[in-house]
This record gives structure tokens, C-alpha cells and sequence, in this order.
């Protein structure tokens, strides 16, 4: 990723640091579904401001992941933020709810808290 692009990013201090790179897949995806559980809540609530400031920090985060993670977990993350963008800003081909893609992100979060968190 060009090191000029990081200053503009609203996580830097999370990518520049490391933390990213050693946090488990389950984790990352994890805090990509907050980003879309908040961008879902501030739909409902209306908004627009809020839900697109969560789309483009989930963005950022997918982008990021997408950018550093090699082998097939790619596609899944490619898949994500195809369904992410096309929720919030598509025509939603797919016919899938926001809702649906967060419980989606909530299993990652729920497996990293099992895992890592309580032990």
C-alpha cells in the first residue's frame, strides 16, 4: 500500500503500528462487522451522514485486509465488500439486508471473543 495514502486514512495508527497484521482473520472481520453494524443502525435511525461515514470506515478496513491477506480468504473479503457496497450504495442484486450481512460479521466477532478474548 503507498505510505502516502496512509496519512489520509481514518485507522493509520491502527495499520502503521502493526496491530492489524498480527490481529487473527476472525478479528479483523470482526471490526469490519462494526462498521457495518453501525453504518445498518444509522440507516434505520436516517442518518446519512453517520451510515456513510461507517461505509467508508468499514471500506477502509475491508480495503486494507483485502490488500494484506494472500490466498483464498481474498475472495471471501472481496465478496464482503462487494455485498457491503452494494447494500448501502447498489442496487442490491443480491436481495441481501443489511441485517443479514451483519449477523454475518457478528459470527467473526462472537469466534474472536471465544478464542482470544476469554482465556
Amino acid at each position: 500500500m503507498d505510505p502516502g495514502l496512509i496519512q489520509h486514512m481514518w485507522h493509520r495508527n491502527l495499520f502503521t503500528d502493526g496491530r492489524w497484521d498480527v490481529m487473527p482473520f476472525c478479528g479483523k472481520m470482526g471490526n469490519i462487522g462494526s462498521e457495518v453494524h453501525r453504518a445498518c443502525m444509522w440507516r434505520d435511525k436516517g442518518d446519512e451522514k453517520s451510515m456513510l461515514g461507517s461505509l467508508y470506515l468499514g471500506l477502509e478496513l475491508l480495503d486494507v485486509t483485502i490488500d494484506r491477506t494472500p490466498g483464498p480468504r481474498r475472495r471471501e473479503l472481496c465478496r464482503a465488500r462487494e455485498l457491503f457496497c452494494d447494500i448501502f450504495a447498489g442496487d442490491n442484486p443480491y436481495q441481501i439486508s443489511g441485517e443479514e450481512l451483519d449477523t454475518y460479521f457478528f459470527e467473526f466477532a462472537m469466534a474472536y471473543q471465544v478464542k482470544y478474548r476469554h482465556r
